[in-house]
């Protein structure tokens, strides 16, 4: 960590208004809705046999990565706004900013793992169960996470490297990369090539590779004859192909625009709509789209209110 940094005790955050308390209120109650939401989804999932699937197992993983993700900020966010403290340590913010990554990079490649999930489903699925077996499964759920952790290493250590000279102000909610770039007082050339680059890999080339994986999707789903075979498709398809647009174009813009943090209103748009929407949309739309998730709460609820009436 560069020895200037050593004076810079803490930033502040100026992606809070005055009005404290409702903002706070509207940060719990959506904090509340993530978890309440993921944990809902990844419990149904451990608990109903039926959903012991590779598509259910991904997602589970996804709940998981959600309440992570929403953990890095939120709590830290809401404290922020109920006391109008908005410092925060350099330390703190180093490390928000590097879990914040972390997890938001192992989202984007798990997205791109479960479209592949149903790709092979749709379009080959005589072979379903031999291509998608655990240990493939696994492996593309460890990768997701191993490369979100070491592409969230390199962005912090840059970036904990880089001068502030004395310049305390983040126009942001939390710690992100873009907004503390723009408030460095040395060249962040090297940093923004490295954001762009890596980008590139992790965001574009993940979408471009969802896209074309719906494209044959889509195809095969037009050459099924039974309507209702269309419909179910659809449907199954239809909720993640909606969380996918959202979480990348909103994340590409943010990271790989044409002016990393430049424009605040912009930056907060698309870091709220990533960071904020997708893990409550996530849980949202595969519960109250999926019929075998709403059965197997269904069966849950039964079960325990029929215990407890024994």
């Amino acid at each position: 960590m560069s020895l200037k940094n050593q004076t810079l005790s803490y930033f502040i955050l100026l992606g809070f208004s005055e009005v404290h308390y409702i903002i706070s209120f509207l940060i719990a109650v959506l904090y509340a809705m993530i978890l309440m939401g993921n944990f809902t989804i990844f419990s149904i999932i451990q608990i109903d046999f039926h959903l012991q699937t590779p598509m259910y197992f991904f997602l589970s993983y996804l709940s998981i990565l959600d309440i992570s993700y929403s953990s890095v900020t939120f709590p830290a966010m809401l404290f922020n706004s109920i006391t109008g403290n908005r410092r925060i340590s350099f330390l703190r913010c180093m490390v928000q900013l590097y879990f914040f990554i972390s997890f938001g990079g192992a989202e984007c490649l798990l997205l791109a793992a479960m479209a592949y999930d149903r790709y092979v489903a749709i379009c080959i699925p005589l072979q379903y169960p031999v291509i998608m077996n655990k240990v493939l499964c696994s492996l593309l759920v460890a990768g997701s996470w191993i490369c979100g952790f070491l592409n969230a290493a390199i962005h912090t250590v840059m970036t904990a490297q880089l001068s502030f000279c004395g310049i305390r102000h983040v126009n942001h909610f939390f710690c992100d990369v873009p907004p503390l770039l723009k408030v460095s007082c040395t060249d962040t050339h090297t940093n923004q090539l490295s954001l762009y680059v890596v980008n590139v890999f992790m965001g574009i080339i993940t979408f471009t590779f969802v896209i074309i994986t719906y494209v044959h999707i889509i195809s095969t789903i037009l050459k099924i004859c039974s309507a209702v075979g269309r419909r179910k498709a659809f449907s199954t398809c239809s909720s993640h192909l909606t969380v996918v647009t959202v979480f990348y174009i909103t994340g590409n813009f943010n990271y790989i625009g044409p002016a990393p943090g430049e424009s605040f209103d912009m930056e907060q748009l698309s870091s709220v709509l990533y960071s904020i929407m997708t893990p409550m949309l996530n849980p949202v739309i595969y519960c109250l789209r999926n019929k075998d998730v709403k059965q197997a709460i269904r069966t849950v609820v039964v079960g325990k209110c029929v215990s407890l009436n024994i």
